[in-house]
């Protein structure tokens, strides 16, 4: 059973920065490329984050580029999300994924595994 756990969500102010850990059990972790989502009230999933199988190639979406950083150990099968500077837009529910193809992807149809989100609040 593939089981991915994210945690490190919670309120916070405009310019404040959070964390997101997301932890993957169940299957060869170091195999596969990652990616963050987040999905605001009313509104579809977007991609924010993504991260190959080594972490040696990553890309972002134009909204948090040079604010987030991911991340991972894959000694720890974990995979990061560093938000700077956060803005009450990037309020939402956050999700990690996981595919089996090493490589980057950005649409949620090319993640075959998901956590059940945390919540991240920005207030102004």
């Amino acid at each position: 059973q593939v089981q991915l756990v994210e945690s490190g969500g919670g309120l916070v102010q405009a310019g404040d920065s959070l964390r997101l850990s997301c932890a993957v059990s169940g299957r060869t972790f170091s195999s596969n490329a990652m990616g963050w989502f987040r999905q605001a009230p009313g509104r579809e999933r977007e991609f924010v984050a993504a991260i190959s199988w080594s972490g040696g190639s990553t890309y972002y979406a134009d909204s948090v580029k040079g604010r987030f950083t991911i991340s991972r150990d894959n000694a720890k099968n974990t995979v990061y999300l560093q938000m700077n500077s956060l803005k009450p837009e990037d309020t939402a529910v956050y999700y990690c994924a996981a595919r089996i193809p090493r490589y980057i992807a950005t649409m949620r149809n090319e993640y075959d595994q998901w956590g059940q989100g945390t919540q991240v609040t920005v207030s102004s």
